[in-house]
């Protein structure tokens, strides 16, 4: 596909509740009462610091997508900060639910979006509503944190899998009771650089150096056959694959990871930027990484500057965060 008709493809990593017709709204507008402690505890004994400095930010990628905003490359700067070794597991956000009795919004709605192919039967014959766009998101009733491709499915065994269903909202819930906070854009571009200079993916510019898979993302033909030459179909345990320079697993594929930053394609013009942390307001939050479902033949957002975004309030099967933590 031509890099100008890339431009205007739709992510296939990226399903919004704004996609699917006749919800309900107002359940968006509860308010989960169920937090009522502030940083309940430090949580930080795994995070690996990083020493903040100067990096060129975003690409100018002919395999990218100049109309999610990926460049122009620039020069920012960042100071130190902590970072989660790998994605939030299911392990972790379960001892925060358990803890804190909190409600995400897949179970408020009812409902969360998942990759037909993962889902049983039994539950696609009672599937009613997928996103027009990219038919291979279903609208599925009862999928969460817990039930990850609906009603009739867990993550017993998947307990060190990353968390998926997560919205903004949820990660930003769980991040408040571990005394952490979500990364900004430019700490998770810093971070997922590994302290490499304007490389394709965290470890370099090819994809499997010596035939190596260094990441979980979809081989085939998307979307309806993986060969599974990286070992996996839907996500791989947050700590699989080698490590990036920093010693930060998985900052390219498995699952896309929320920041906290609104999104927007226009970027600062001042040199160099210092700690940027996007537009005071927007309507959907920045989402890096990329995941299981990314193909280099429609989505090829594994790269490390590759960006999207999504409503605060969604979720899917592929989407969950990391945490940072300042020095101070």
């Amino acid at each position: 596909m031509l890099n100008d008709e890339r431009q205007h493809v739709k992510s296939c990593c990226s399903a919004s509740r704004e996609s699917v017709e006749q919800l309900d709204k107002s359940v968006s507008a509860e308010k989960n009462k169920s937090i009522t402690r502030q940083a309940i505890t430090d949580r930080s004994e795994d995070m690996i610091l990083i020493k903040g400095g100067s990096f060129l930010m975003g690409t100018h990628d002919q395999e990218g997508f100049p109309a999610d905003g990926e460049g122009p490359v620039r020069q920012v700067i960042v100071d130190d900060f902590y970072i989660d070794q790998s994605t939030v597991t299911n392990r972790e956000f379960l001892s925060f639910v358990n803890e804190t009795n909190y409600i995400t919004d897949a179970e408020k709605f009812g409902w969360s979006f998942v990759f037909e192919y993962l889902i049983s039967e039994t539950t696609a014959s009672r599937v009613t509503q997928r996103v027009q766009q990219t038919p291979w998101w279903w609208v599925v009733e009862g999928a969460d944190f817990k039930h990850p491709e609906g009603p009739d499915s867990s993550i017993d065994g998947r307990l060190d899998h990353p968390a998926i269903h997560i919205s903004w909202n949820d990660a930003q819930a769980y991040c408040q009771w571990a005394g952490k906070r979500l990364p900004t854009e430019a700490e998770w571009e810093y971070a997922a650089r590994g302290g490499l200079t304007q490389k394709k993916y965290p470890w370099g510019d090819e994809l499997t150096p010596n035939g190596e898979h260094f990441c979980n993302i979809w081989q085939g033909t998307f979307p309806h056959e993986n060969t599974q030459e990286d070992g996996y179909f839907g996500t791989a345990p947050a700590e699989s694959f080698p490590r990036n320079g920093y010693g930060l697993y998985n900052m390219a594929g498995n699952v896309w990871e929320w920041c906290a930053d609104w999104f927007t394609r226009h970027h600062k013009n001042e040199r160099p930027l210092e700690n940027p942390k996007g537009p005071q307001n927007g309507s959907t939050r920045v989402m890096r990484g990329g995941s299981y479902l990314c193909h280099h033949s429609y989505c090829n957002r594994y790269r490390v500057a590759a960006r999207t975004s999504n409503t605060p309030d969604s979720s899917s099967g592929n989407l969950g965060f990391r945490c940072v933590k300042g020095l101070n």
